[in-house]
């Protein structure tokens, strides 16, 4: 991948969690909490991604598991960090496949549950960005 190429990647990832942040808020607000849960997820995925395609100069993989992809960007979790990735992982598989939906929508239909994973979303995004800028 060619050096303009690499930036264009990693804007188009770091723009598009940004705006998936927003989208997550504003299903919050409309009161869709599933569905708030499941962008919060693709807001992480995708800053995960963008520092991936930093570190390797390729393209990130067509893989979901934020765990995963944080090892792929070499970035070092603490086993706290590595919980709440793997939460958050588990809106992505139900927010995405039929069988989990119904499951998904009476577990995590809860404005506290969700409130509190967009806060935490929020700084694990935070986070993210200043490792993006070390990297």
């Amino acid at each position: 991948m060619s050096i303009q190429n690499i930036k264009k990647n990693i804007k188009y990832w770091l723009d598009s969690s940004k705006k998936d942040f927003e989208v997550a808020q504003g299903l919050f607000k409309l009161k869709h909490y599933p569905q708030c849960l499941f962008f919060c997820h693709l807001s992480v995925e995708k800053i995960l991604k963008a520092i991936v395609v930093k570190i390797t100069k390729k393209y990130p993989p067509y893989v979901h598991g934020l765990r995963r992809l944080a090892e792929l960007g070499e970035i070092k979790l603490t086993l706290e960090q590595k919980k709440i990735l793997d939460e958050i992982f588990t809106f992505n598989i139900a927010g995405r496949y039929k069988d989990a939906k119904l499951e998904f929508y009476k577990k995590y239909n809860k404005k506290e549950y969700a409130q509190k994973y967009l806060a935490i979303t929020k700084n694990l995004l935070l986070w993210l960005k200043k490792e993006f800028q070390k990297k």
